[in-house]
């Protein structure tokens, strides 16, 4: 049986399962590894949220067409509108701790910080009267 699913929802769906994937190394990541991760998402240019919050501005500027046309009730458009706006005030939010994500993502591994143990010393080891 043919799949007749566009090939725009079907990369919806493939994009949707790699943010599931992408949550899982999350889950599993080192602090370092985190903070890369989020620092790569949280972007609001070219991360995860800044094209997210992209596609929902697309989606209300859609929506507004259909309603206007009415194929599609004013309240859709309002919903993404808001959704829109919403995403935006919190890349505005996150915006500022980027920064310090940025800075654990770049951070080098933390050295070894065992302490050799001290070594016998000299004059009280060998002391004769």
């Amino acid at each position: 049986m043919t799949d007749l699913t566009s090939y725009p929802a079907r990369l919806a769906g493939d994009i949707a399962g790699l943010l599931d994937t992408l949550n899982e190394h999350l889950i599993q990541a080192t602090p370092q590894e985190a903070a890369q991760i989020l620092a790569k998402v949280l972007d609001g240019e070219d991360g995860v949220l800044g094209r997210m919050t992209g596609l929902m501005i697309t989606g209300s500027h859609f929506a507004k067409d259909l309603s206007m046309r009415d194929l599609l009730p004013p309240e859709v458009w309002l919903a993404l509108g808001r959704a829109a706006n919403e995403l935006h005030d919190i890349g505005l939010d996150i915006d500022e701790h980027t920064d310090t994500i940025s800075a654990l993502a770049t951070r080098p591994s933390p050295v070894s910080t065992t302490v050799p143990k001290p070594a016998a010393s000299a004059t009280g080891a060998g002391r004769h009267r």
